[in-house]
């Protein structure tokens, strides 16, 4: 895969390849596999997706108690109209909340790139088909460039919360979303890798600090943070508002950054949120009702 948004940049403007295209090229190309395969593939890991969120049960709570209900609450909300950021941002909310909800509540998801981020690339995509009444095999194409995207920062930083910190969850989950989003509005290459990096430079430095050691306090509320993130990089993007440092650069220092984080934020349960007092009364509360 590659290991530069720069290079797919280059070759889109070069060979007048699509990023996507040049993605699912490369993928092919890596596993001998045909592009049909890789559509249905990738299909399947889009309709997985739209089950996720039409799988969502409103009643239904983690065995913890601590994730439960949002996702209902947001969805009333939004119908009632009294949302201060509008229909379209309450969907992308809404969506992220109860896939995130239903990946607590051990429902099935996909790890886009992370269960812990697995609201985040779904609320974005589905909200944005909704709303521009696009086609499955549009949404292929998305997800293909926000696997490029990932691939890349994979390649040069890490998906992983105990390696980089939330930054490399949430993070990578919205340059990823914001990426895909501008590729469906007609970015290009050039703009896509923009996206991505107005995306992460917002989420740089995010400590992983799950209460009890759990992917519910505060994962669920960041996906929300990182869906809605990856909107406004899109519309910065497609406004014209440049990051002054590449992508490539972003990713870099997010490497960086990870490498310099303290092992009690990065996914140990052991700083941040998970040892304040009420944290920490949730960790004995969890423990005493495992025993």
């Amino acid at each position: 895969m590659y290991d530069s948004l720069n290079q797919i940049v280059i070759e889109e403007e070069k060979e007048g390849i699509p990023f996507w295209m040049l993605v699912q090229m490369e993928e092919c190309k890596e596993l001998q596999k045909a592009p049909e395969a890789s559509e249905q593939e990738m299909l399947a890991i889009y309709q997985a997706m739209q089950d996720s969120y039409r799988d969502y049960e409103d009643e239904l709570h983690s065995a913890s108690g601590l994730v439960g209900g949002e996702g209902a609450k947001m969805y009333r909300r939004r119908k009632e109209g009294t949302l201060l950021c509008g229909d379209f941002i309450g969907r992308v909310m809404e969506k992220a909340l109860k896939i995130s909800e239903s990946n607590a509540c051990m429902k099935r998801i996909v790890a886009a790139p992370t269960a812990g981020s697995c609201g985040v690339v779904p609320a974005v995509f589905l909200s944005i088909q909704e709303q521009k009444q696009l086609s499955d095999e549009k949404m292929v194409e998305a997800l293909y460039v926000a696997g490029g995207i990932g691939g890349v920062i994979a390649s040069r930083a890490s998906l992983s919360g105990a390696a980089g910190g939330c930054q490399a969850e949430i993070g990578a989950a919205s340059a990823m979303a914001a990426g895909g989003l501008v590729y469906l509005q007609g970015g290009t290459a050039a703009d896509i890798a923009n996206a991505a990096a107005l995306a992460l430079k917002s989420l740089l430095g995010l400590a992983c600090d799950p209460v009890a050691g759990l992917v519910e306090v505060p994962c669920v509320k960041r996906n929300v943070l990182g869906a809605v993130n990856a909107v406004t990089a899109a519309d910065m993007t497609l406004a014209g508002i440049m990051s002054k440092i590449p992508a490539d650069e972003v990713f870099d220092a997010m490497y960086n950054i990870g490498k310099h984080m303290d092992e009690e934020i990065r996914e140990t349960a052991k700083g941040g949120l998970a040892t304040t007092l009420t944290g920490m009364q949730i960790k004995e509360k969890m423990s005493q009702w495992k025993n």
